[in-house]
């Protein structure tokens, strides 16, 4: 069966972005514990592209399946995990890229903020997903967890995107809410 991307993340409201996010079938990374354990000898690089042995990996189908099985444990390391391999692979930044922000209204009327990453997957920042700030304030770096441990480093206009929507809001701080949860949009001195 083909690949059918999701629709544009402006057309959809929180419901259906909920429902999307729930059709992605994704792998139980946390319930496999595979005996095997390598090198995949594979690069993400800090662009969002992804390289074996020294090609790119240019078919995007086989990005979204190797995404799918991408976790990073606690000392940072990412693998590569099927339920017989576990295998590193290196991530210049972050595993994947946010490329495009909107603010969704729940139905009490409080903002969400819905991102689509290089993967097509679909996030929707709150606890369970949520956004830091590094870097610095004339360089920061915008970081939404995904899963698995895993991170998206926001595009420069998705975080452009991201301090518009902030600075129409107003108010003494640079910060946004999504889904009950206040993410300051200024990295720590």
């Amino acid at each position: 069966m083909p690949y059918v991307p999701p629709p544009e993340l402006a057309s959809l409201s929180l419901g259906q972005l909920a429902e999307q996010v729930a059709a992605r079938k994704l792998p139980p990374l946390d319930q496999w514990s595979p005996q095997e354990v390598g090198e995949s000898e594979m690069r993400i690089a800090a662009d969002g592209r992804w390289f074996h042995q020294g090609g790119e990996i240019k078919r995007p189908a086989m990005v979204r399946a190797f995404s799918s099985l991408l976790m990073r444990d606690d000392d940072g390391q990412h693998w590569l995990v099927t339920p017989f391999q576990k295998l590193a692979i290196e991530v210049e930044d972050a595993a994947f890229i946010a490329v495009d922000v909107q603010v969704k209204l729940d139905e009490a009327g409080r903002a969400a903020l819905a991102f689509r990453l290089n993967s097509d997957d679909l996030v929707v920042c709150g606890p369970d997903h949520p956004l830091r700030v590094a870097g610095t304030a004339e360089v920061p770096a915008f970081y939404l967890t995904v899963r698995h441990g895993t991170e998206a480093r926001l595009n420069r206009s998705t975080y452009g995107q991201l301090i518009d929507h902030a600075l129409a809001l107003g108010g003494d701080e640079l910060a946004m809410e999504s889904m009950g949860a206040r993410f300051v949009l200024v990295p720590e001195a």
